[in-house]
């Protein structure tokens, strides 16, 4: 039967990524058989989790991923730790859709609910008593107090949680994290720095182990409980073509695994290359250029003839689509965060600045206007960047989580086609506003 548990807290900042990678090494060191899941839409914290395990790290989306590859995800027979994003009921809007309590209440994982200490003593009880009591479906099955200060510190804490409150008893503390300047990371304007930038990471990884294994009730915390699964079928997004060239670096590494599961299903052969090594597109049916940091990099990519050349030879006669970082290196010209102005492939009409920064953030309902896409999509968007200019065919209708409108997005132009979002999964009715809404 598959087994989970759920890392959620009370906050963004309350240490969630740090506590689940020391807790997914110290178990894995400790030879536990166990698989790690994130939910939410996140390309960087499930390449550390595979380095803590050595395991693969699917993205769970209750907002945009359908109830049946969900539930085919969450199934194994090895324990999996889920790490939440996020405060435990934050969804998509004023929802609870999408979020950690979301995806628990579904399918009936206990959480482990992790709670910042720094800066409060007694009234922590309330703030637990309030998670604890706010969606009854949901079972806390402990704490963890984190950034806790001292050895007087963690003896309030541990009375005041001991104590009912409001006539209940509080869940049990699991374990405390002192506040530990070892245990930070570095990040970046799109989160955490990439794990394959770390040179120290698996050091810092045995650290942060070491740190929780003084700390925390690790059995404890990794027994989980048994899921509620029932089993569904679900409808893939198709691949673009039999084989597909896939651009796999620094600069685009944000490719979904799930997504790439489904066209290997459908028979697809995947094609690594890396732009920034100026690699030319392999022969193949279609050309896919993920999201990822090409900003950091657009120098470089402006000056790899072998790569660019190789996209504007294959959009005479294959498929190219570009997400995010991909489709800017699609347009025109990309302007670092300098300001100097680069130039990209110039197969979409599309002039795109890191200098003028915005942040665009949130889940969207798609509806393909064309190129290679057909049907209703779940998809978000994340990036800094904002189009200076943008002509041509649009490549989707969208609307945000809540149902507003945002007009037509992305562009194609001939066989070659991209947009600002990331597609999650076909579209199914139980995100937010029905996706039958999204029409033009």
């Amino acid at each position: 039967m598959s087994r989970a548990v759920l890392i959620a807290a009370t906050g963004s900042g309350a240490g969630k990524t740090t506590i689940t990678l020391g807790l997914l090494r110290a178990l894995t060191r400790m030879g536990r058989n166990v698989r790690s899941a994130k939910i939410g839409p996140d390309y960087i914290d499930p390449r550390f989790h595979e380095a803590a395990t050595g395991r693969p790290c699917p993205n769970l989306d209750p907002w945009a991923m359908q109830d049946g590859r969900l539930a085919a995800l969450l199934a194994g027979d090895a324990p999996l730790v889920i790490e939440g994003a996020m405060g435990l009921f934050d969804g998509a809007g004023a929802t609870q859709v999408g979020s950690a309590a979301d995806l628990a209440a579904r399918f009936g994982i206990p959480i482990v609910l992790i709670v910042d200490c720094a800066r409060t003593a007694a009234s922590v009880a309330a703030q637990v008593l309030g998670f604890a009591t706010l969606d009854t479906r949901l079972r806390i099955k402990g704490l963890i107090l984190n950034n806790v200060g001292s050895d007087r510190h963690e003896a309030i804490l541990r009375a005041v949680m001991a104590r009912p409150a409001a006539g209940r008893a509080l869940p049990p503390v699991l374990g405390v994290v002192r506040r530990d300047p070892r245990l930070a990371h570095p990040s970046r304007h799109l989160g955490l720095v990439q794990a394959g930038e770390r040179a120290d990471l698996e050091s810092w990884l045995n650290q942060v182990a070491d740190i929780l294994e003084r700390g925390l009730d690790l059995d404890a915390i990794a027994e989980g409980g048994p899921l509620d699964l029932t089993a569904q079928s679900y409808s893939p997004i198709a691949p673009l073509g039999q084989r597909i060239a896939v651009a796999q670096d620094e600069a685009f590494a944000f490719a979904y695994p799930h997504l790439m599961d489904d066209w290997r299903a459908a028979g697809a052969e995947l094609l690594p290359f890396s732009p920034l090594n100026d690699d030319p597109a392999p022969d193949a049916d279609a050309v896919f250029l993920p999201g990822g940091y090409p900003e950091l990099h657009a120098g470089r990519i402006a000056g790899n003839e072998s790569f660019l050349n190789s996209l504007r030879n294959a959009a005479q006669s294959i498929e190219i689509y570009g997400e995010c970082g991909g489709y800017m290196v699609l347009g025109d010209g990309l302007t670092d965060a300098e300001g100097t102005r680069h130039e990209m492939a110039g197969l979409l009409r599309l002039e795109t600045s890191f200098a003028t920064r915005k942040l665009h953030l949130g889940y969207r309902h798609l509806k393909a206007l064309g190129g290679p896409f057909a049907g209703r999509y779940a998809a978000h968007e994340f990036h800094y960047s904002t189009e200076l200019s943008a002509r041509g065919a649009p490549l989707f209708a969208a609307r945000d989580a809540d149902g507003k409108d945002l007009g037509e997005i992305g562009l194609r132009e001939g066989r070659v086609c991209g947009s600002y979002a990331h597609l999650i999964d076909r579209a199914t009715d139980g995100a937010g506003p029905p996706a039958d809404d999204v029409t033009q």
